[in-house]
């Protein structure tokens, strides 16, 4: 049997550990371990058009699976474009091993051609960034960085020179089982005993979860009835807590809606869990709150806490149901639920007054009915900017939709490149990238990959020749519009070109058969939909503190939007409240 060398063993490592991919740009330091992936059966390489696409690929896959993900760059310019995606996977709690490629290991620190120093440079954006400078060093390191990944969520970096992977491995290296799965953290019996006493002690709790909430709905749910709480959440908790949620209050934050502020500003006692929810300005500050999270670096950091709980969410939560008294006074809670209700009501027109007629199209027409049609398994990638608030406000969970965006990092041109890595873990599932014009143009190029490997990954464009979210920003500062128009192409005529189906919307009329005849067809799709660039949206609770670095108006133009199918659900809430 031939001898091994550092990129085979390498790539068998990866495998090995559940890695069923490197997303990635060749390049000639890359190449060794290219064909070692060539060569060996259950990983593949899927070739991008750009390193950013790998990067988010790989994260939105891991967020996925909940497994190990990898991408790759070549040295110098190649693996410095992975870090936005990097960026992202990492604040997102993603595991993903990034292989960054360096030059030949002789040349370090001379200024060699395309020389940077990746095991430096992505230290802000991993847990784990390291070089391998000898061939002795494998496979531990690569088995730190794996642990690293999947141990404590987020990405790991390995700088690997082009000489040293095709160097042979060594004799005797020494290779243990990995770690391929996370453990459960309970927090101790003293901190569930304060928590339990200060919730007997409160007359109003409210609940306000994030993403640290997934898998634990059932216990979420249980222990809200069990102390009669409104449940509030974040837009990273939408997709795991709103579904099936008789205390559902809506949405705090800088995209909200429903009663969620009031709620988290009414109570005595407010419970954060699982989130890292960062706008601070939307939190009370009068009122005593606790955090429950599995990272303990979270407790705290934006909110004076009354206690801190180290421990994740289900098993919290399972020790402290039991221990707390059962509240039949639903007075708080009704009086939320009522008060979400109505909220919805009040906005709901926005979107459903002569939407048939509106030209340009109203984006909250187009998210309702995209919403409607699309799969009851969907996985919803969303770009930033105005199609978070049409996701957030319109596309309605059910324990099974997954909705994945560049919510903690906030990146443009997400939406595309994470629908490359969702549709790769599951050809038959349905992906939908909601794109805004300005972030699919941004890295438009990988559209050819969707062609190149037959994804069928459906894009619907909101094309409204704008930046929107960025024109809000200058309203905010008083500021006239400026450098915020795109001047667009016929989008769907590109994707034509390109090889994959095209059609382009301009009128309501068309909205509905057009994604159903895009849904239907096998391969990739673009439908261009032209919508209103005057359809803006503000939270239902601002204030100056709140508009930094982010976009609000509480201009006369802004149309407030509506809230689709969550009305509904709000109304259904609504038969569990006693009349007077």
């Amino acid at each position: 049997m031939a001898k091994q060398n550092v990129a085979e063993q390498f790539v068998d490592i990866l495998a090995r550990a559940g890695v069923k991919r490197l997303y990635g740009v060749v390049g000639d330091s890359l190449n060794p371990v290219v064909d070692a992936i060539r060569r060996t059966p259950g990983i593949d390489w899927i070739q991008v058009r750009h390193e950013e696409t790998a990067a988010f690929a790989a994260g939105a896959e891991a967020q996925l699976t909940g497994g190990p993900a990898a991408c790759a760059g070549s040295c110098g310019p190649g693996n410095l474009h992975l870090i936005n995606g990097l960026y992202d996977a990492h604040r997102s709690m993603a595991p993903v091993l990034a292989l960054a490629s360096q030059i030949p290991s002789s040349e370090i620190g001379l200024g060699y051609f395309q020389e940077t120093h990746p095991d430096q440079l992505f230290r802000e954006c991993s847990h784990y960034s390291e070089l391998i400078s000898s061939p002795q060093q494998m496979p531990r390191v690569l088995q730190t960085a794996i642990q690293h990944a999947i141990g404590r969520g987020g990405v790991s970096v390995l700088a690997l020179p082009g000489d040293i992977a095709s160097a042979p491995a060594p004799d005797k290296a020494i290779d243990h089982a990995l770690m391929t799965s996370r453990p459960t953290v309970r927090p101790g019996d003293g901190e569930i005993d304060r928590l339990a006493a200060l919730i007997d002690k409160a007359k109003r709790v409210t609940l306000f979860c994030g993403s640290g909430t997934a898998g634990a709905h059932a216990e979420v749910m249980e222990f809200a009835e069990r102390i009669k709480a409104p449940v509030g959440h974040a837009l990273r908790g939408k997709e795991w807590i709103q579904y099936d949620n008789p205390y559902d209050v809506g949405m705090s934050g800088l995209l909200g809606y429903g009663a969620a502020y009031e709620a988290t500003h009414a109570c005595d006692l407010l419970i954060l869990l699982g989130t890292d929810f960062p706008y601070n300005a939307f939190l009370p500050d009068d009122v005593k709150i606790v955090q429950v999270d599995v990272r303990p670096e979270h407790l705290g950091r934006r909110s004076k806490l009354e206690l801190a709980v180290w421990g994740d969410v289900k098993e919290t939560l399972r020790c402290l149901t039991p221990r707390v008294k059962v509240k039949t006074d639903r007075k708080f809670l009704d009086r939320m639920l009522k008060k979400h209700a109505d909220a919805l009501e009040g906005v709901v027109k926005a979107y459903t007054r002569k939407v048939d007629k509106h030209v340009p199209i109203h984006p909250e027409y187009v998210a309702s009915v995209l919403d409607e049609l699309a799969a009851e398994d969907a996985v919803f990638t969303v770009d930033t900017g105005m199609c978070n608030v049409w996701a957030a406000r319109y596309i309605s969970p059910n324990g099974r939709r997954r909705i994945i965006g560049s919510f903690s990092h906030g990146s443009m041109a997400n939406a595309l490149p994470q629908a490359i890595g969702a549709q790769f873990t599951d050809r038959g599932r349905q992906v939908i990238s909601m794109s805004g014009d300005g972030g699919f143009s941004m890295l438009m190029g990988d559209f050819l990959t969707l062609v190149q490997y037959d994804l069928p990954v459906k894009i619907v464009l909101f094309n409204n020749s704008s930046l929107g979210m960025v024109e809000l920003e200058m309203l905010v500062a008083g500021l006239p519009s400026y450098g915020t128009t795109n001047h667009n192409p016929d989008f769907a005529a590109i994707a034509r070109a390109a090889g994959a189906y095209g059609v382009r919307v301009e009128k309501p009329k068309q909205l509905g058969s057009a994604l159903k005849d895009a849904f239907r067809h096998k391969g990739p799709a673009l439908i261009d939909i032209v919508t209103d660039p005057n359809a803006l949206s503000i939270p239902p609770k601002i204030s100056a503190e709140m508009v930094s670095g982010f976009a609000l108006s509480a201009s006369k133009i802004v149309l407030d939007g509506g809230v689709g199918r969550m009305l509904q659900m709000a109304r259904s809430n609504l038969r569990n409240v006693p009349r007077p």
